[in-house]
C-alpha cells in the first residue's frame, strides 16, 4: 500500500521526467537541423523554409545564438496565443475540438476540486473510521485519512458526500450540455463555410443486386437516371484492386531500396553496392544491388500492367458497391438519407467518407459478410478483454512488495530500504500497467478493420470504443479488484460474512493511491515524452543521412503524424472516469487529474499548431461518442457510490441516490434529441443555401470535372498510369443532357435513349 512517502517519490521521479523531456525538447528545437522535425506542419503548408540556407556547415546544424537559448520556453506562450478561429483554419475543426476535451475536462474538475477540498476532505481528516473499525490485515495509509473510508460506520457525515454527489453531477452535466451546444454550432457554422469537396456531392451505395443483362456501372447508371433523374451526375464503380495495391506497396519499397543503393554509390563510385540475396540480406548469393533492384522493379511494374487490365476486364473484378455523385449537395442529402427501395437490404446509401480517409482495402469486402465479421470481432473482444485481466492482475501482484518478497526473497534486503520500497510501491505499478497497454490500440485498430469499417474515421471510433471499454474493465475494475478483493482475499476468509462488505467498502477507496502513481506515470511523463518525438526524429535524421537526395526527399523524410483519436480519447475518458468515481470518494486525486489536462492542452496544443497534420476532416463528427462516454462515467460513480454507502450502514440513503443515474439518463437522451442530429444527418436546408450560393458565384462551375477523378483508387493516379490507364477506365461525358441511360435488359429494350450516346459511368477502382 503507497505511502505519502510513497506518492512523493513517485511525484518526484515523475516531476523530473517530464522536466527532462521538456528541456531535451526547448533544445533540440532550436537547432536548425532539427527544425523539419518539431516544425513539420508549417513545411507542409509552404510558409515555413530552413531556418540557415548559407554560412558555415556547422551553423547549418546548430543553433549558436545564445539569445534563443535564453528563450527557451518562448513556446508556451506561442502555443497558447492563437485564437481558436484561427486555430480551425489552421488545422481544421477535427483538432480544436479534440482540444475542448481537455478543456471540458479542466471545467469539470477545478469547480468540483474546490468544492470537495472546501466540503469533504475536513469532513474525511476529522472522522475517526480507519481506528475504530480496526480490520485485521488491512492495510492503510495517512492518504486514506483524506479519504471516505475514515468516516465511521453509520455516520450521519455521509450525508455530506451524498449532497456533493448531487452537486457533481448537476455540474458536470452543465458543462456538457453547454459543450454539446456549442460544438453543434461549431459544426454546422464549419460545414457551411467549408469550401466545394467531394463528399458534399457523393454517396456510397453498398449492396448492389446483380444483374445479367447488365454490368455494375451500367446498373446503378441506370437505377439513379430513373430514381433521381434531376439531380444524378455520374458514378464510380468499386473495383476489387487489393492485390493490385499490394504489388505497387512491394515496387515502392523496391524503389526505396534502389534510392538508397544509388545514392550510396553516388558518394563512393569507387565500388557497385552488392546485396545478398538470402533471408533479410544475411546469406545468400552475392549481386549487385542496383541490378538486382532494377530487375525486381521491372518485374513488378510488368506485374503491376497486368493486374490493372485483369481487374478491368473481369467480371468478378468489379464489387456491387459505387460512388455515386450528384449535381447538388441538396440531391445527395436527399439520397443519403433515404431508403432507396422497398427492400431495405438492397441498394443502401450512405454519405461517402471523405476522398482522403477512403480506406480502399476494406470496399472490397462482400457487403454480406460484414455481419459475421462483426460477431467474429465481439467474441473475440469479449475474450480479450477478460483475459487480459489475468496477466495484468499477475504481473501487478509481483509490482509489489510482497509480491516481489515472496518470488525473489533473495532480493529482501534491497527492498527493505526506504527509497527503494516507495519507489516500487510508488512507480512500478503505474509504469507496469503503462508497459501492457502499449500494443492494445494498434490491436484494436486491426480488429476494426477486419470489421469491414470503411472509413478512418468510423475505424477510429470503434477501436476507440473498444479501448475506452478495456480500459473501464481492466484498468479501472480490475485494478480495483486486483488490488482489494484478491490482496485482502486471507482477511476475507478468516472474517464472518456480515464483515466482508465492510471490508470492501474499506479497501476499494484506499486503490485511490494505485490510480494516483498511474495517472503520473502516464499523464504527467508520458504527455511530456510526447512533445519531444523521440521516434520521429530518430527516424528523420537516418532517413536524412542514408536518403535524401532532394528537397522533395527531405519533405517525405519528415513524420508529423497525427492526432491518434483512437488511442488517445480513451486515455482522457479514463481521467473523467477516476476523477468522477473518486470526487466524493477520495478528492485527493482530483489536482493529479486537473494538472493532467491543463499539461495535456497545453502539450496537444503546440503539437497541433506546429507539428500533427491529419489525414482527414471529420467536422467533429466523433463528439457524441465523447459526450457519451463521460455520461457513463458519470452513471458508473452514481453506481459505485450507491454500492460504496451500502457498506458504510447508510443503505437508507439508496433511493436518494438512485434518482441521479435516473437523471443522468433523462438529461442524455434529452441532449441526444436536440443535437446529436447535427452530427449525423445533413439538414437540407443548410445543404440548399450551399447549393444556392454556389450557383450565383460560380454560374459556369464545371462540377463533373471536379468530382469525376475524386474517388479513383490510389494505386491507379501513380504517374505510369495518369496517362494511358486512366483514359482508359474514365470516359469522359456530357452527363447534363443525358435523360436516361441507354439499357442492355430484355424487359427495357424500348426506354428511351439519351440525347447524348456518349454518357458513361466513370470507373472507381478498389
Amino acid at each position: 500500500m503507497a505511502t505519502l512517502s510513497d506518492i512523493g517519490v513517485a511525484a518526484a521521479i515523475n516531476i523530473l521526467s517530464a522536466l527532462i523531456f521538456l528541456l531535451l525538447f526547448a533544445i533540440l528545437r532550436i537547432q536548425p537541423i532539427n527544425d523539419r522535425v518539431y516544425f513539420p506542419k508549417w513545411y507542409l503548408k509552404g510558409l515555413r523554409s530552413s531556418p540557415v540556407t548559407s554560412g558555415a556547415f556547422v551553423s547549418k546544424i546548430a543553433n549558436f545564438d545564445f539569445r534563443s537559448y535564453i528563450r527557451f520556453l518562448n513556446w508556451i506562450p506561442a502555443a497558447l496565443k492563437m485564437p481558436e478561429s484561427e486555430l480551425i483554419n489552421h488545422a481544421g475543426l477535427d483538432s480544436a475540438v479534440y482540444l475542448r476535451i481537455y478543456l471540458i475536462g479542466l471545467k469539470i474538475f477545478v469547480p468540483i476540486a474546490l468544492l470537495s477540498w472546501s466540503v469533504l476532505v475536513p469532513v474525511n481528516w476529522t472522522s475517526d473510521g480507519l481506528q475504530l473499525i480496526k480490520l485485521r490485515n488491512v492495510t492503510s495509509s495517512n492518504i486514506d485519512k483524506l479519504s471516505i473510508s475514515n468516516v465511521e460506520y453509520g455516520s450521519d457525515r455521509f450525508w455530506a458526500h451524498l449532497v456533493m454527489e448531487y452537486a457533481f453531477t448537476f455540474w458536470t452535466c452543465y458543462v456538457l450540455m453547454n459543450e454539446y451546444e456549442k460544438v453543434a454550432s461549431m459544426r454546422l457554422a464549419f460545414l457551411q463555410s467549408e469550401k466545394r469537396r467531394a463528399d458534399q456531392f457523393t454517396v456510397l451505395v453498398r449492396n448492389v443486386p446483380p444483374d445479367s443483362h447488365e454490368s455494375i456501372s451500367e446498373n446503378v447508371e441506370h437505377f439513379f437516371m430513373v430514381n433521381h433523374p434531376d439531380h444524378y451526375l455520374t458514378n464510380q464503380v468499386v473495383y476489387n484492386a487489393n492485390e493490385l495495391a499490394g504489388l505497387v506497396e512491394e515496387k515502392k519499397q523496391m524503389q526505396n531500396w534502389f534510392d538508397y543503393y544509388q545514392l550510396k554509390y553516388t558518394r563512393n563510385k569507387e565500388q557497385r553496392p552488392r546485396v545478398k540475396l538470402g533471408f533479410i540480406g544475411l546469406w545468400g548469393k552475392k549481386v549487385d544491388a542496383m541490378d538486382h533492384y532494377t530487375a525486381e522493379i521491372e518485374k513488378l511494374s510488368e506485374q503491376i500492367m497486368a493486374e490493372r487490365k485483369r481487374v478491368k476486364k473481369e467480371e468478378n473484378g468489379a464489387m456491387p458497391a459505387a460512388f455515386v455523385s450528384f449535381k447538388t449537395r441538396w440531391g445527395a442529402a436527399v439520397c443519403a438519407q433515404t431508403q432507396q427501395t422497398k427492400n431495405p437490404t438492397e441498394w443502401l446509401t450512405e454519405w461517402a467518407p471523405e476522398a482522403r480517409e477512403v480506406y480502399w482495402p476494406n470496399l472490397a469486402m462482400p457487403y454480406v459478410s460484414l455481419t459475421v465479421r462483426r460477431l467474429v470481432m465481439h467474441v473475440a473482444f469479449f475474450f480479450l478483454t477478460f483475459f487480459f485481466i489475468i496477466p495484468i492482475a499477475f504481473v501487478q501482484s509481483l509490482a509489489s512488495i510482497e509480491g516481489i518478497q515472496k518470488s525473489a526473497p533473495f532480493l529482501n534486503t534491497i527492498i527493505e530500504k526506504d527509497f527503494i520500497k516507495s519507489l516500487i510501491q510508488g512507480f512500478l505499478p503505474g509504469i507496469v500497467l503503462k508497459l501492457f497497454l502499449i500494443f492494445l490500440p494498434t490491436i484494436l485498430m486491426i480488429m476494426s478493420k477486419f470489421e469491414g469499417f470503411v472509413s478512418i474515421s468510423s475505424l477510429e471510433r470503434r477501436a476507440a470504443f473498444r479501448y475506452y471499454l478495456f480500459n473501464l474493465v481492466n484498468v479501472f475494475l480490475g485494478s480495483i479488484i486486483t488490488g482489494s478483493a484478491f490482496e485482502q482475499l486471507d482477511s476475507f476468509l478468516k472474517q464472518s460474512a456480515d464483515q466482508i462488505p465492510r471490508t470492501v467498502g474499506v479497501a476499494i477507496p484506499i486503490k485511490a493511491t494505485f490510480f494516483i502513481t498511474y495517472i503520473m506515470v502516464d499523464g504527467w511523463a508520458g504527455v511530456a515524452g510526447e512533445i519531444l518525438r523521440l521516434k520521429p526524429f530518430v527516424v528523420f535524421h537516418l532517413k536524412n543521412f542514408f536518403l535524401v537526395k532532394t528537397e522533395k526527399d527531405r519533405e517525405e523524410a519528415m513524420d508529423p503524424g497525427q492526432i491518434e483519436f483512437y488511442a488517445t480519447e480513451p486515455r482522457i475518458q479514463l481521467y473523467f472516469l477516476l476523477g468522477l468515481v473518486y470526487a466524493p470518494v477520495t478528492p485527493v486525486l482530483l489536482p493529479f487529474i486537473i494538472f493532467f489536462f491543463g499539461f495535456a492542452y497545453l502539450i496537444f496544443r503546440h503539437q497541433i499548431i506546429n507539428v500533427y497534420n491529419q489525414e482527414y476532416e471529420s467536422a467533429a463528427a466523433y463528439w457524441p461518442d465523447v459526450h457519451g462516454r463521460i455520461i457513463s462515467a458519470l452513471i458508473i460513480s452514481q453506481i459505485l457510490l450507491i454500492g460504496l454507502m451500502s457498506t458504510k450502514g447508510k443503505a437508507q440513503s439508496t433511493p436518494f441516490l438512485v434518482i441521479l443515474p435516473i437523471l443522468t439518463i433523462g438529461f442524455h437522451r434529452f441532449c441526444k434529441g436536440r443535437y446529436e442530429s447535427a452530427f449525423v444527418v445533413n439538414p437540407l436546408q443548410e445543404a440548399m443555401i450551399k447549393d444556392t450560393l454556389e450557383r450565383a458565384r460560380e454560374p459556369n462551375l464545371n462540377l463533373k470535372g471536379f468530382l469525376q477523378k475524386a474517388y479513383i483508387h490510389p494505386v491507379f493516379k501513380d504517374e505510369e498510369c495518369e496517362d494511358d490507364q486512366y483514359e482508359e477506365l474514365i470516359e469522359d461525358s456530357d452527363d447534363e443532357n443525358c435523360v436516361v441511360v441507354p439499357t442492355k435488359r430484355q424487359s427495357r429494350r424500348t426506354t428511351a435513349t439519351s440525347r447524348n450516346p456518349n454518357c458513361t459511368d466513370q470507373a472507381s477502382v478498389l
